[in-house]
């Protein structure tokens, strides 16, 4: 019997340089960006106000950074983690020319390393991942590596022990605020927000207020908005096969949903400009209630008289809330002496936004 659908590629088929041109280009549309405040609840009047957008410098409302993110993250799925378990973290993530309803966003991956691990029926590979819109001009890269089921378990590949350093952060000339943005006409009343860039100061946190219980028709509902057909998220049957038993949330939404309860306090915050490191600490499923809090990292001087960037720590947290008891960050396993993860906390993003200055 032949077949001509494709299964994804696995650990044994991936080799360092390679690079995938992703099928099925999206154009985004006032739809799409509807349906994603209506999944994740966000209230950044950028994303949904024509008059404000217009004011900073804009066009019209632009779509949610994350919701690029994920459109193109989406893209490159069926190439590069179709077959994985689990995506590990992303580095050096650039958020770059702002995309209207309209825009075509294509992608494409370079693989740019790959490693065996310690369990016969994974590896590792690292991949670089770039977003363009119609006009060619780039809107998002990305590194990122993810955890990848092998084809044959007692497969053990040679020279696969080439991951590459990643930047630690996304260097201060490379936060790319758009040349049409002008935050001095900044009107607060808006947003809601009195806090502006002068007002944070390093190592201050936010302990952000709501919380948000995740159904299974909402997560499923987002991740095919953004066409991420990883098996993991939607095959029952075969996540009934696996060690957590049920489907697990992309971790993509997860920063999505932590971000729109971060609102909360950094109100102002008027757009993401890099990811500098973020780590999916522990999974989430349906029926988990998410909870947050950042801390203030560095408040970054763009040399701009009206704006800034603040380096802020989001912290995802399930089934405990921070605001009636303290959850740390990492704690010690009693049995092996190892420090980790707290079993409650699901994302740790190191990430950049663009704050406008008190007028």
């Amino acid at each position: 019997m032949t077949t001509k659908t494709r299964g994804g590629n696995f650990f044994e088929d991936f080799r360092t340089g390679h690079v995938f041109h992703h099928a099925v280009p999206r154009t985004l549309t006032e739809g799409d960006m509807a349906v994603y405040i209506a999944l994740t609840g966000d209230r950044h009047p950028l994303h949904c106000d024509r008059e404000f957008a217009r004011s900073l410098g804009y066009d019209q409302e632009v779509a949610h950074d994350l919701l690029v993110f994920h459109i193109v993250f989406g893209r490159a799925v069926p190439d590069v983690s179709l077959n994985s378990p689990a995506n590990l973290g992303y580095a050096d993530v650039r958020f770059l020319a702002p995309v209207y309803a309209g825009d075509t966003l294509r992608a494409e991956t370079e693989v740019i390393g790959r490693r065996e691990t310690s369990r016969p029926d994974v590896g590792i590979v690292w991949v670089r991942t770039r977003g363009f819109n119609q006009r060619q001009e780039p809107v998002l890269q990305l590194y990122r590596w993810a955890m990848v089921n092998k084809r044959d378990p007692n497969t053990r590949l040679r020279r696969t022990d080439d991951a590459p350093e990643l930047p630690l952060r996304v260097a201060t000339e490379d936060l790319h605020v758009p040349p049409q943005m002008d935050l001095s006409q900044f009107d607060n009343v808006v947003t809601g927000g009195q806090f502006f860039w002068e007002d944070y100061e390093p190592g201050e946190r936010i302990i952000h207020p709501q919380g948000f219980t995740i159904e299974d028709a909402e997560h499923q509902s987002a991740t095919r908005l953004y066409q991420n057909n990883a098996r993991v998220h939607f095959n029952e049957m075969l996540q009934k096969k696996s060690r957590l038993g049920t489907r697990i949330i992309y971790g993509g939404h997860i920063i999505s949903l932590c971000h729109s309860i971060s609102f909360d306090g950094l109100e102002n915050a008027v757009r993401l400009l890099g990811f500098n490191a973020g780590a999916h600490a522990n999974p989430t499923v349906a029926g988990d209630t998410l909870f947050a809090w950042s801390e203030v990292l560095e408040r970054i001087d763009l040399g701009r008289a009206d704006a800034g960037a603040l380096r802020l720590r989001l912290v995802g947290v399930k089934n405990l809330d921070p605001n009636e008891e303290d959850v740390p960050l990492r704690v010690k396993d009693a049995e092996s002496g190892r420090e980790g993860y707290h079993p409650n906390v699901v994302l740790d993003l190191d990430y950049t936004v663009l704050m406008p200055r008190r007028r």
